[in-house]
Formats: structure tokens, C-alpha cells, sequence
């Protein structure tokens, strides 16, 4: 935030709730953006242990907070105590998002569309009709397939430790998307042909951050065609990237969907759209914090 900005009464917050949520980028690139909007508005993070999160949303309604995010590990908790549910976070099974409308306060998720258009954006892949390995199968996965489906795509896999897991989540949503095939697979029964015809590989998983390897999956029989996306930005350059970079495939770290469900998250709040480029670019001139987060 710059110094000259002037707080009043008439200042309005917005913030971001986790636990923990100090090294969250979203203050870096919302501030950024209400600076360049002229909004008389300021964002910050509000740290909250699990045992708070009820008194912390009663809380952020009685003291009027605009708007707020949510990270982990909250996004599913968080639902109970919200007064609605937007479609998006219904089918997500997760928000991200939070808009006080008078003390109502509504939940959004825009994580999905952040993906999609983050992919599109940075790998240059349309998705309608590709076949994809979704790694994980938690809330990050289950945001993630539902914006996959809609798309139009013709298979996912989702690839995930436990058999049962992955199975849970993609019957959520075989009913409602029947021309996609979705099928399950465990780390260590993914079979070479299934590898060999993907398009698109995708980590919905937090492995990466700490510098950890998913080993059980082979980049070297992926098509070289095929892209791979991380949804994991800091650091960098994952394992997982590293990887896909010495076999020469496309790939993508996830600091373009922080972007992107940022810049969605803006219009939820304000009504208009966030200056062009000017989230990323501020996430740009950071690059010690995206080195430093886990």
C-alpha cells in the first residue's frame, strides 16, 4: 500500500481469511488494483485459527468488511456460516469468495474460471474435447473438474492416492456431465496408455511447494503435444515443471490463476473490472515473495 493513500471512515475493507495467511500474495495485487481503480478501498489479511472461524465471519459482518477472500484451510469449512451459496460455489463445493450485501454475506467461487482462463492464457490450450490427468482430489480438484466439465472436455482421469477418493469426487459429477469420461486411477497403477494419450496434465495437488516430486508419474510417455499445468506458483518452478521442461512440453505454473480468480474476485466487489495486466504486473515486481512463500 502506498503511503499517500489517506484511511477514513469512508474507506472500505476487504481482506483475505487463512490460516496461515501472512504470506498470501492477494493484498500485493488487490491493493495494487484499487490504487490504479481510484476505489477508496484497502485489503488486508486477517489470520484465523480454525477454532475462531465462526466468531471471525460474525465478526467480518458485524464490522462491515466489504468483501473477502478465503484460502486454505476454510474454503469448504466456511460454507455453513454464509447466508448463500452462488451456482459457481455450489458445484465447486468450495468458496473463495465472499460478498457482504448489507450484512448478507454470499459466497462465490471463481477459482474454476481462474484455471480455465489461465490456461488458456498460459499453455494456449483450448480445452473443449481434450483428454486430461487431474492429480489430487481435494477441494482444489473438485473446483478444477467442475470447470473442466463445463468446458467440454472428453475425458479426465483423476489420478489421486486412494482409489476411494477419486471415486467420491467424480461421481459428483458423472450425472450432470455425461459426455465427458471421467475414470480414477491410483499413483501407483496409472497405466502407460493412459498417460500416452493425454493432453493435458494438471497438479490439484499442494505437492511442489516444499520441493516435493510426484514420482509416480512418468512425464517422459506424455505425447509431444501434451501440456502440463501447477496450479502450485511458489516457488516458481516446481519439480513437476522442472520435469516437463527437460522433456520439452509446454507448461505453466499457477500464478496466472491467482490472477485470474483475483481479478474475478474484483468485479464480485466493485462492479468493474480491474485494470488490464495490472494484478500480474505487481505480482511481477515481487518475485522475492513468490521465492520465499510455502
Amino acid at each position: 500500500m502506498q503511503h499517500d493513500q489517506c484511511i477514513t471512515g469512508a474507506t472500505k475493507v476487504y481482506g483475505i481469511i487463512g490460516c496461515p495467511v501472512a504470506h498470501s500474495l492477494s493484498p500485493v495485487m488487490q491493493n495494487a488494483a484499487l490504487r490504479t481503480a481510484g476505489i477508496d478501498g484497502v485489503y488486508i489479511p486477517f489470520p484465523v485459527e480454525p477454532e475462531h472461524l465462526c466468531a471471525a465471519i460474525s465478526g467480518l459482518r458485524s464490522l462491515q468488511v466489504a468483501g473477502f477472500n478465503v484460502t486454505v484451510p476454510y474454503k469448504t469449512a466456511i460454507m455453513p456460516f454464509l447466508d448463500e451459496l452462488a451456482p459457481s460455489a455450489v458445484q465447486a463445493g468450495a468458496v473463495n469468495t465472499v460478498v457482504n450485501h448489507a450484512g448478507r454475506l454470499v459466497g462465490h467461487n471463481t477459482d474454476g474460471a481462474g484455471l480455465i482462463s489461465s490456461i488458456r492464457q498460459d499453455l494456449i490450450c483450448e480445452l473443449t474435447g481434450t483428454r486430461i490427468i487431474l492429480v489430487g482430489a481435494g477441494g482444489a480438484a473438485r473446483g478444477a473438474l467442475a470447470a473442466l466439465c463445463r468446458e467440454g472436455v472428453a475425458a479426465v482421469t483423476v489420478v489421486n492416492r486412494t482409489q476411494a477418493a477419486a471415486e467420491a469426487l467424480i461421481l459428483l459429477f458423472a450425472a450432470d456431465f455425461p459426455q465427458t469420461e471421467l475414470r480414477v486411477a491410483t499413483f501407483d497403477a496409472i497405466p502407460d496408455e493412459l498417460i500416452a494419450t493425454t493432453d493435458l496434465l494438471i497438479n490439484a495437488t499442494t505437492l511442489g511447494m516444499a520441493d516435493e516430486k510426484i514420482d509416480a508419474l512418468s512425464l517422459v510417455l506424455l505425447p509431444g503435444h501434451a501440456k502440463v499445468y501447477d496450479m502450485v506458483y511458489a516457488p516458481p518452478l516446481t519439480p513437476l515443471l522442472a520435469d516437463a521442461r527437460r522433456h520439452g512440453l509446454a507448461c505453466a505454473n499457477g500464478l496466472g490463476m491467482l490472477v485470474a480468480q483475483g481479478e474475478r474476485a474484483f468485479v464480485l466487489w466493485h462492479g468493474v473490472p480491474a485494470a488490464q495486466g495490472v494484478m500480474r504486473s505487481a505480482l511481477d515486481g515481487c518475485h522475492h515473495l513468490l521465492q520465499a512463500t510455502t
